[in-house]
């Protein structure tokens, strides 16, 4: 076999032993991004608590009125799978909502809790309405690595919503009234003052 015939053979299994050079994301895996680490293009603020871009990363922090604050898509997901990171600084208390509407800073839907050890991150709890649906065991607490990225994912499947925390599942509930919600994806400020929490790798996955 001659050189050129043999180096254009290895070049072509090298590229089928590292998946042609693709570097495998999670947008390749189906997932497309909500936050382009640029601005807050495709999203909407509700309340007068800060939301900016910082280094890349999507910044929430407590402002002057101390109130509860969203950031929430434009756009409606019903049935996905959400998978982000976030790092908590100072309080931390935040959270993840789903099948969400708003009217002004009050909100209709369901929350994946975002708090400090002990405060039941990866529960999840609907706004103005039953409250706590689902805490984690409280061993599962051990999972969240406070002043540390942690990556927490939320799965909506009609009734059933699942959550996990770096890998760990926290709770698991089947609900109809979820089922039925329809609406947005939001980001939380709780009340209260000296919030900060950082996000990043925001991705979304729509199901069927």
């Amino acid at each position: 076999m001659n050189k050129p015939i043999q180096y254009l053979l290895f070049f072509m299994a090298t590229l089928l032993m590292t998946g042609c050079g693709v570097k495998h994301t999670g947008v390749a895996d189906g997932y497309t991004p909500l936050f382009n680490g640029k601005n807050l293009d495709g999203w909407v603020e509700h309340g007068t608590e800060k939301w900016y871009v910082e280094n890349g990363e999507l910044i929430c922090e407590s402002g002057p009125d101390a109130e509860y604050g969203y950031l929430s898509t434009a756009k409606n997901y019903d049935d996905f799978e959400l998978s982000l990171e976030f790092k908590q600084e100072a309080n931390g208390n935040s959270g993840v909502f789903f099948r969400s509407t708003f009217e002004g800073t009050k909100v209709s839907g369901w929350q994946a809790e975002v708090a400090p050890p002990g405060h039941d991150t990866g529960g999840i709890y609907e706004s103005y309405g039953r409250g706590w649906l689902i805490k984690p065991d409280p061993e599962k607490d051990k999972a969240l690595k406070m002043g540390e990225w942690n990556t927490m994912k939320v799965r909506a499947e009609g009734p059933v919503v699942t959550t996990w925390l770096n890998g760990v599942e926290m709770v698991r509930i089947e609900d109809q009234k979820i089922g039925e919600g329809k609406g947005a994806i939001a980001l939380q400020i709780h009340d209260g003052g000296g919030i900060r929490v950082r996000w990043r790798n925001i991705m979304v996955k729509p199901l069927g």
